[in-house]
């Protein structure tokens, strides 16, 4: 047990005693690379607690960070759209924080959105959530009507992939992996956001601390910065429609 941290220990301890579970069991889990969230079976994201497994992305601090900026940018949003929603934790965190917005959710894959629906329904909070290719799923009658579109899309290369520590590797690689050059999910949502945002309209996308540059290229016809995660890191993107 002396090889996992005492913080993690004791969250494993607490998940023992509540579940009935054996702690070595536990500890060899984790030991094992297993995410120590999947072994909770939850995580902590904002205002909310979400369910997770292995079939989303744990939500990061990163992510809240677009959360959080995203919710500076926008003051009484009418329509929210969180593309590649996973577990529904920007979409929910959304809802709650603008209750009256009507939020629209899509991922690509069905095990993402059977999770994001459990959750929120486990949350009491509505949102339109589909099973799709970013935009594709969503009702043509929100097109050029969006306040705010966020985004946390795969962005790691396939030949980043193997580089991965252990316990990400875990995680689903359709939520990480984004072609060659990780760009090719940030391209295509660049390439059809202007046409969804009302004017006026704000996207923020999160992106790999390496990708800068190139994604800020990405989103033509809005005028775009790159900003910096708590580590000082290029991670969003952040655009205005004109």
């Amino acid at each position: 047990m002396d090889m996992v941290p005492d913080h993690e220990l004791r969250r494993l301890e607490a998940v023992a005693g509540a579940k009935g579970w054996s702690v070595d069991d536990l500890v060899a889990r984790r030991l094992d690379g297993e995410p120590l969230q999947y072994i909770e079976g939850s995580a902590q994201f904002g205002p909310i607690e979400l369910e997770v497994d292995e079939r989303v992305l744990i939500p990061r601090p990163e992510t809240e960070t677009l959360f959080e900026i995203a919710s500076r940018m926008v003051r009484l949003p009418e329509v929210v759209v969180d593309l590649c929603t996973g577990s529904g934790a920007l979409a929910l965190a959304l809802k709650k924080q603008f209750p009256a917005a009507s939020v629209f959710a899509t991922d690509i894959s069905s095990d993402a959105i059977q999770v994001a629906k459990a959750n929120m329904a486990r949350l009491g909070e509505q949102v339109f959530l589909a099973e799709g290719n970013l935009f594709d799923p969503l009702p043509r009658s929100i097109k050029g009507e969006v306040d705010l579109v966020v985004a946390n899309p795969p962005y790691v290369a396939e030949a980043e992939f193997a580089s991965l520590p252990d316990d990400v590797k875990r995680e689903p690689r359709v939520a990480l992996v984004a072609g060659r050059s990780g760009l090719e999910v940030i391209e295509r949502i660049g390439a059809s956001v202007r046409d969804w945002l009302r004017p006026g309209g704000v996207v923020v996308c999160e992106i790999g601390e390496r990708q800068g540059v190139a994604a800020a290229s990405s989103f033509p016809g809005i005028p775009v910065v790159v900003r910096q995660d708590l580590t000082g890191r290029d991670r969003f993107v952040i655009g205005v429609k004109p």
